[in-house]
């Protein structure tokens, strides 16, 4: 395998660790402006809800991505 087969493992490395880090700060952002928003204003719960959901699935995607580019970094 030799010198290849090592570069490629840690190009596989970073990439799925650098593109899941966005992801991570912005789902936690994400939630934690959600949770101080719940708190000003109880009563809009449900589409304060289902917009973080929403932009939390938009937001995984990113990683979904990531994972991706490092399955064909890996094994092409």
């Amino acid at each position: 395998m030799g010198i290849e087969g090592n570069i490629q493992d840690i190009a596989a490395g970073l990439a799925i660790g650098l593109g899941s880090f966005g992801p991570a700060i912005g789902i936690g952002m994400l939630a934690a402006k959600a949770m101080e928003s719940l708190g000003r204003n109880p009563e809009a719960a449900g589409p304060i809800q289902t917009n973080m959901i929403l932009a939390i699935a938009f937001t995984e995607a990113i990683a979904i991505y990531a994972l991706v580019v490092a399955v064909i970094i890996k094994f092409v």
